[in-house]
């Protein structure tokens, strides 16, 4: 059964609304703008128009505000009723952009701070609303998901904080670890990946790319993203390669263990272009690092794609990495806050993915299957015969 049918047979869960916090406004937007589209488009069929309330509003964005006294302390506010409702709460847990004030002094909101003000909308909406969903696409203390001496257990206890006070289900992207919904395996937790984004921004972008075994690689930085690598490389049907970070575990700096050598392996890249892919760009050594090291091995052109552009350290390295020809471009999505000199680069390419959030919250507000909607193979090779097809013409 198609899609359209599948939406055309199945009845909405209950009226669908998202509670965007500012940290995620932007994104929420547009989002709701696909939501508002998609139902305008469509023939609810037979069903009673009781059934179908308010599906076609022309916003699904429930106001809200976390309002902070002079102390520093806040509580959350909905401003609208949403009982009975299916709500969405989008957080965004890495925009460091938004402040506050304390006893007189700005602070710059952490992930710390996002996360209490997504409890305080939550704790705001759980009693009237009849389900509740988080979307966090960058999972607070993803990072701090497993331990290995005296430590917290960080993104395990949120989760299951999270779970605690009423939510059905954590929609996250990328997750560093998706091993860590053993934290609460009787809840939902869905983890998805923007691989069809990434190839459609790249040939948006790059009208020359050719897609074979002879031009491109697919290039794993580490050893915890050859998933991702692997699954690029069998749906592009190229061949793939990784480096393996050798690592001074003697040493703590900036709360890791250095990396002293990138050890390669792989087949020769020698005048291919290269997809270098990752979930996240924190500080951009280790990316900046891999990329050196392709173009001693004489790599043509080389993309950087990860799904978090967090840049710690700033831009400055990156600029001076494109300048030289190390890096061609950079590809992130919009799922986290991106600063306007970031988005003013020449070599920066947006993955957007508010379609495809919209397409997610439209499957689960009617309960349906999400693999067999958002199946991204099938997408990505039509997107690749369309632009074969394109290159043909245009010879």
């Amino acid at each position: 059964m198609s899609g359209k049918e599948l939406f055309a047979t199945t009845l909405p869960v209950a009226p669908l609304k998202i509670a965007a916090l500012e940290s995620c406004s932007e994104l929420a937007e547009k989002v709701n703008a696909h939501l508002v589209e998609f139902r305008k488009s469509r023939t609810v069929g037979v069903a009673s128009e009781l059934h179908f309330n308010g599906y076609f509003d022309d916003s699904f964005l429930v106001k809200t505000s976390c309002v902070r006294f002079g102390s520093g302390e806040a509580k959350g506010i909905v401003k609208e009723s949403i009982r009975g409702t299916d709500l969405y709460v989008m957080v965004d847990v890495g925009n460091y952009s938004l402040t506050y004030t304390v006893c007189g002094h700005e602070n710059h909101m952490s992930p710390d701070d996002h996360y209490q003000d997504l409890k305080r909308i939550i704790a705001a909406s759980t009693a009237g609303a009849h389900r509740v969903t988080v979307i966090m696409p960058f999972l607070y203390e993803g990072r701090q998901h497993k331990r290995t001496k005296r430590e917290s257990l960080d993104c395990a206890l949120a989760l299951e904080e999270l779970v605690d006070m009423g939510v059905s289900n954590i929609i996250t992207f990328d997750a560093h670890d998706p091993r860590v919904v053993n934290a609460i395996p009787l809840h939902g937790f869905d983890n998805f990946t923007p691989a069809y984004q990434f190839i459609k921004a790249i040939l948006h972008k790059v009208p020359d790319l050719h897609i074979d075994s002879n031009h491109l690689m697919i290039i794993s930085p580490d050893e915890g993203a050859m998933n991702r690598a692997v699954y690029f490389a069998n749906v592009l049907g190229v061949d793939m390669g990784m480096f393996y970070k050798r690592r001074d575990y003697s040493v703590i700096v900036n709360g890791k263990n250095p990396i002293v050598e990138h050890e390669f392996l792989g087949n020769n890249v020698e005048g291919k272009d290269v997809i270098v892919i990752d979930d996240m760009i924190s500080s951009g050594e280790s990316m900046l690092d891999v990329a050196k090291e392709l173009k001693k091995r004489k790599a043509n052109r080389i993309f950087v794609c990860t799904t978090f552009g967090l840049f710690t350290d700033g831009l400055a390295k990156f600029d001076e990495y494109y300048e030289k020809g190390y890096i061609s471009y950079v590809v992130t999505t919009n799922l986290t806050y991106r600063s306007d000199e970031l988005l003013s680069r020449p070599y920066y390419i947006e993955a957007d993915m508010s379609k495809f959030l919209a397409m997610i919250i439209d499957s689960l507000n009617h309960d349906i299957g999400i693999g067999n909607v958002l199946e991204p193979t099938k997408k990505i090779q039509i997107l690749l015969e369309q632009y074969e097809k394109q290159i043909k013409e245009t010879l």
